[in-house]
């Protein structure tokens, strides 16, 4: 069975993470995602372990189901291939600068000319119409301009940290895999193409102030910022009395189970900073430390079985290796060993969702460098450049 985006076809100009997790996205729903890189190739295939030289670990796992085609976009040959093959296309992603692709004379006007019902999304990390437009933009600098250092700083140490994610990356990819399925749909009704810009910035504040903009929301303002509750320092995993445990006790029962389970039954009814969420979260940092220490007095398997038993939400602390081991994603299938024409068996993780009709599913692992070139050339009736690794002019 084929995945739902069968039959689509995208071209790829993008590097790095964002715009390659976003096209994966596409790929793994079985949209034909030609991926256009330089001769040099993606940054991220010569960053981080490797066993082949341009094939990092990082790579496989943003560019599996895409086809690689090189072309060098600063001769008008290659630009002129990139052309053809957006007339081709349903859909034009890129993560160039807007002003960088208009100095390649391939700016949005251009490229719907060429292809009238093109989608064409355009990431980037500012608005254009702001006054940071021409700013570069990385993952840890958009962290800083949304705030989330300071958040971690504020119930830490006091050193505003980047999140160890490339969550930024991730969090506007899927945002610009999402704007691409809207505008399909808006094709397949009026057959009608657009631009669309997704911004790194404007995409992530949401994220953050849904929660802490809290009193600021209105005019004026009637609190200060922040929610208490994910603010609170002691919002954490537990240490126990041999490692540690994740536990949250949010609603009425979670509570009053809790205080029955540790041996003080009545607790829940007398204490008045228990007697509504609206109050615990007024209290919850000092209720937490009180979870806290009750739970330091016992082990980790203890508190996993008799939180678990008494309906509480609790899960291990993973690390980094014991997640690969997880009883869960091994009975769900969710990492499976590929065999990589180039870079021999990996692991792989499982596309998006469970599809009862039109399962998404790799079925091309990430390309070498320029893999493709002369097959997608061929689609074209356009005579091989060069051999298939060589970047065409």
């Amino acid at each position: 069975m084929a995945g739902p985006l069968q039959g689509v076809r995208v071209v790829d100009l993008t590097n790095v993470l964002m715009g390659p997790f976003a096209t994966q996205i596409l790929g793994d729903m079985g949209a034909d995602v030609i991926k256009i890189e330089s001769p040099e190739g993606d940054t991220v295939r010569h960053l981080g372990p490797m066993k082949n030289p341009g094939m990092s670990a990082g790579f496989l796992h943003t560019n599996r189901n895409k086809r690689s085609v090189v072309l060098d976009l600063k001769q008008a040959e290659g630009r002129g291939v990139l052309l053809d093959l957006i007339r081709t296309a349903d859909v034009f992603v890129s993560n160039v600068r807007p002003a960088a692709l208009a100095r390649l004379r391939l700016d949005a006007d251009l490229l719907r000319a060429a292809k009238p019902d093109l989608i064409h999304l355009s990431l980037v990390g500012y608005g254009s119409d702001g006054p940071y437009a021409d700013r570069a933009a990385y993952d840890d600098m958009i962290q800083a301009v949304c705030a989330i250092p300071s958040l971690i700083a504020q119930v830490g140490d006091g050193v505003p940290r980047y999140v160890p994610l490339a969550i930024v990356d991730r969090v506007v990819g899927q945002a610009a895999a999402t704007a691409i399925l809207g505008a399909l749909v808006h094709r397949l009704r009026t057959g009608q193409g657009q631009s669309v810009e997704v911004p790194m910035f404007e995409t992530m504040v949401p994220y953050v102030l849904s929660e802490h903009m809290s009193g600021l929301t209105y005019q004026p303002p009637i609190a200060p910022p922040g929610y208490p509750r994910l603010l609170a320092p002691s919002r954490q995993a537990y240490p126990t009395s041999d490692g540690f445990v994740c536990a949250l006790l949010y609603t009425d029962r979670h509570w009053r189970a809790f205080f029955t389970l540790i041996g003080e039954p009545g607790r829940f009814d007398a204490d008045a900073r228990l007697a509504s969420i609206a109050a615990r979260t007024r209290h919850i940092g000092e209720l937490y430390a009180e979870v806290s220490a009750a739970l330091r007095l016992r082990g980790t398997a203890y508190w996993l079985e008799a939180l678990a038993k008494a309906d509480i939400p609790v899960m291990p602390l993973h690390t980094l290796a014991s997640l690969m081991d997880d009883p869960h994603l091994r009975a769900v299938g969710f990492f499976r060993t590929l065999e990589h024409p180039s870079e021999g068996p990996i692991h792989d993780m499982a596309p998006l969702g469970r599809w009862s009709a039109t399962p998404a599913d790799p079925v091309r692992p990430a390309p070498t460098l320029g893999q493709h070139t002369q097959e997608v050339l061929a689609e074209l009736a356009t005579p091989p450049h060069n051999q298939e690794t060589k970047p065409c002019a």
